[in-house]
């Protein structure tokens, strides 16, 4: 049967579409920026396979349901999430190395310098479109790059989880020169078997949360560690005021100690230390991306919160901590709260303390190892469906990271061996030199760096690549020092 329409060829469909839309103008929406398909091929790649220059954010329908994103509170406690963990247990500890007045000098100035590297790789991931902390460094370093970093990443959240591990078990099991939880409560029994204990809170507390496929699952759970992790501070703090008050704190050392070898082996690494506690940047391009109302300006106001905050949590926790427990300090100021401390509700407080940070670092474990598997996940199946459209395939990694996970705390004798190392090496080159040099790199793109910025990033390039060679030279001596 014979009609007057005829076939609309391919290319002229958002033209009619564009044309329909002009005759009611209640239709106007953010797509009607193109004219015709032939005339804007460029948004969508020609033939020659063309990577993609589209802004997304001109064309919600494309991207479906439309999210209302975090505001500046919301990314302010992830980006603070992501920094305060384990760190904190290690820096009353360098503050013995340092003595009081430098040990909290470098805090601050750790945490300044930390916070301007974020804000390089913010604005540099803005520039090249970047949307994680590989692709922003493959931009600007080229592919074998970005590997590398992405396996900084890998041993980077590897050896954090490791040592959340050992502070469980030295803190429940005990260690040669401290009570456990259990022991306390229970008396000798198979829980001073520090591997079992570890073994039992990785099968029954831990595989089960890092089975979850979604880190929005674990929002409340991430949430509640962080208070926790306010109830210990607040508790070292507000103990060791009380006893200085009281006159029962002896005189601390201000500077570093210089008179032994051990001493200045100790004072080399630790730098690299402090480095571990303010490593965040594989998160700040997830957590940009999720800001409402998104821009450099907005999340350098939000890295710039968080570091005030950082600093604030970590100084109270080094200085107090130091006070209290002076030259007996540990590497793991945790397991100190075995001891009367000096004040009523002693035993009370000590219980507080432990046990809230048990179930904080319990409670963070899933989500560093959410982020850990994804990498992983990126590294090894890449062009592989997305995983959490896979299940098998995300239970396999959880159980092949979770049993390394665990071989390692068994091996590591303490925190400080392990941040020594993980500092001096990954720390530094995600939060220090892996930034300097993309913001180097991408300086003659786009927009370039001040005279200021640019000094500053070839500085703290210059002085991550000392601390790293140095800190593993020391690292290394110190092994053969003990082995012999």
């Amino acid at each position: 049967m014979d009609n007057n329409y005829s076939s609309i060829p391919r290319s002229q469909y958002v033209e009619l579409q564009l044309h329909n839309d002009s005759q009611n103008p209640r239709s106007k929406k953010p797509h009607e920026k193109l004219q015709s398909f032939d005339d804007h091929h460029a948004l969508i790649g020609d033939d020659d396979g063309d990577d993609l220059d589209l802004n997304i954010d001109d064309f919600p329908l494309i991207k479906g349901k439309i999210n209302k994103g975090s505001g500046v509170p919301g990314a302010v406690f992830n980006l603070t999430t992501s920094i305060i963990g384990a760190g904190i247990m290690a820096l009353p500890a360098t503050m013995k190395v340092l003595g009081l007045f430098v040990g909290f000098v470098l805090i601050i100035l750790m945490g300044i310098l930390s916070e301007i590297s974020v804000e390089l790789l913010v604005k540099f991931s803005v520039l090249v479109k970047a949307t994680s902390y590989g692709e922003v460094v493959q931009h600007a370093l080229g592919r074998p790059a970005r590997v590398l970093s992405e396996i900084c990443i890998i041993i980077n959240n590897a050896g954090v989880l490791v040592v959340y591990l050992i502070i469980m078990g030295d803190v429940m099991s005990g260690s040669l020169h401290h009570v456990g939880v259990f022991d306390q409560w229970l008396g000798n029994g198979m829980w001073d078997q520090r591997k079992l204990v570890i073994f039992i809170v990785v099968v029954v507390f831990l595989a089960p949360l890092c089975a979850l496929n979604r880190i929005d699952s674990l929002s409340l759970t991430s949430a509640a560690s962080v208070a926790l992790a306010v109830v210990f501070v607040v508790v070292c703090f507000a103990v060791a005021f009380i006893k200085l008050v009281e006159g029962k704190i002896d005189p601390p050392r201000m500077t570093p100690d210089f008179g032994s070898k051990k001493a200045i082996m100790d004072l080399l690494v630790v730098i690299p230390i402090m480095t571990n506690a303010y490593v965040c940047h594989f998160n700040v391009q997830p957590i940009y991306n999720e800001l409402e109302g998104r821009s450099i300006q907005k999340m350098n106001r939000v890295g710039r919160i968080t570091t005030v905050l950082c600093v604030v949590v970590y100084a109270a926790t080094a200085v107090s901590g130091y006070l209290l427990f002076g030259k007996d300090t540990e590497s793991d100021v945790l397991t100190n709260f075995d001891k009367d401390l000096g004040i009523r509700f002693s035993s009370a407080l000590n219980y507080i303390v432990r046990i809230g940070y048990i179930l904080h670092l319990v409670l963070v474990f899933p989500v560093i190892h959410f982020s850990l598997r994804q990498t992983v996940d990126a590294l090894v199946f890449e062009g592989s469906a997305p995983l959490v459209e896979s299940r098998r395939r995300s239970l396999a990694l959880t159980v092949v990271l979770l049993a390394l996970i665990y071989l390692g705390s068994t091996m590591i004798p303490n925190i400080w061996t392990a941040f020594k190392f993980t500092g001096a090496t990954t720390a530094v080159s995600l939060g220090f030199i892996f930034p300097s040099l993309v913001a180097l790199r991408l300086s003659r793109q786009g927009e370039g760096l001040s005279l200021g910025l640019k000094f500053l990033s070839w500085l703290m390039l210059i002085l991550a690549v000392i601390v790293s060679v140095v800190g593993v030279i020391s690292n290394i001596y110190s092994l053969e020092s003990k082995s012999d």
